[in-house]
């Protein structure tokens, strides 16, 4: 290029210009292609179109299921995993099911009881509890499965079995607890009542609500709790809790007013609640498969570990990127993630320091 020829730098546009003079001295200017841009919807039609073709290829595996747990034909001893929150309504941010699944959970329960090659059940428990329902449900088909087959049951609690993950524990006929988990948690909540009242009126922000009948809107987030409306909510959580302890108290051999004295809602290490009889043994998961077998008999039987596992290709895909870091932070952004999390489960059996 000689003196008399320049390439400008690029407009708002992305464009960039070659001024050069012509033969009789008058500049010309003439517009440089900007390849950038193209080139970067060439990568992105590429991507849509791969993605494209493996919907078609492996649409099955796009369409995604639950990867049902093969039962043996000869004797064995099942474990029935219990991780994470116990509700029925855990979902990623895709919609596909994560973590525990309740109705999966109780469908398998009664497969093992209808099968007769089932020698034992072990239920590995790792969560912080969950719904009252939910745990309630779980804790009745552990007791149809010992009623229906009279096979023994062991718990294997893992990190943590606090509140509902200690009451669907309760039932079996011995209790492990590895010597770092935090179990108890005996106790009821109904979370954190919000009043935003004072923050909207920061921001300008007036509210009616229309109903019938003075408790019919109690508990929203824009009026402030009556006293009667707290006795209410007490009332609740009050029968909640005497169904937990008189569950404790018949369980575990115990008179309920022990159980009251030791059931205040803390968390006990496995040490702990040993001592005080909520478990049986300090150990490992393959302490209670190996006390199992040895205490029934079961040593020919092998351990089917029965874990709920979704197979979806596109949200694996998807998986990896970071939904939360794209919202909008902020005081009205922090408010609302708060109000998503509070009243999650109304009245439940869950360990808040331990829940996600």
């Amino acid at each position: 290029m000689n003196d008399n020829e320049f390439i400008s730098g690029p407009d708002e546009n992305g464009v960039r210009y070659y001024q050069a003079q012509n033969t009789e001295g008058a500049p010309v200017k003439r517009k440089v292609k900007n390849h950038s841009l193209r080139n970067s919807l060439i990568v992105l039609g590429c991507i849509i179109a791969g993605l494209a073709i493996i919907g078609v290829a492996c649409n099955d595996m796009l369409q995604g299921g639950e990867a049902e747990v093969k039962l043996p034909n000869k004797d064995y001893i099942a474990t029935i995993f219990v991780e994470g929150t116990i509700s029925s309504k855990n979902n990623d941010t895709w919609g596909n099911p994560t973590g525990y699944q309740h109705y999966w959970t109780l469908k398998e329960i009664n497969r093992l009881i209808n099968d007769q090659k089932n020698r034992g059940l072990i239920v590995y428990v790792d969560s912080p509890g969950g719904g009252v329902y939910e745990s309630d449900e779980l804790y009745y088909k552990i007791k149809e499965y010992q009623d229906k087959t009279n096979r023994p049951v062991y718990a294997a609690m893992a990190s943590m079995a606090a509140s509902g993950g200690y009451y669907v524990s309760a039932p079996a006929d011995k209790i492990f607890a590895n010597r770092n988990c935090w179990t108890g948690s005996i106790g009821v909540t109904i979370g954190t009542l919000i009043d935003v009242s004072g923050f909207l009126e920061n921001y300008g922000i007036r509210t009616t609500t229309i109903d019938s009948g003075r408790n019919k809107s109690m508990g929203s987030y824009f009026d402030p709790l009556t006293s009667e409306q707290v006795e209410i909510f007490q009332s609740i959580i009050d029968e909640a809790y005497d169904q937990f302890a008189g569950i404790v108290a018949e369980e575990r051999g115990m008179d309920i007013a022990y159980v009251k004295n030791i059931a205040d809602g803390r968390i006990y290490t496995a040490k702990q609640a040993h001592e005080l009889g909520l478990i049986d043994e300090v150990g490992t998961y393959g302490d209670a498969i190996d006390d199992l077998k040895m205490e029934y008999d079961l040593w020919g039987c092998d351990v089917v570990e029965i874990r709920y596992a979704y197979k979806s290709l596109f949200s694996n895909l998807l998986g990896s990127i970071n939904i939360g870091s794209m919202r909008a932070g902020g005081d009205t952004a922090a408010l609302l993630s708060l109000l998503k999390k509070q009243g999650k489960f109304p009245v439940s059996y869950l360990c808040e320091a331990l829940a996600d």
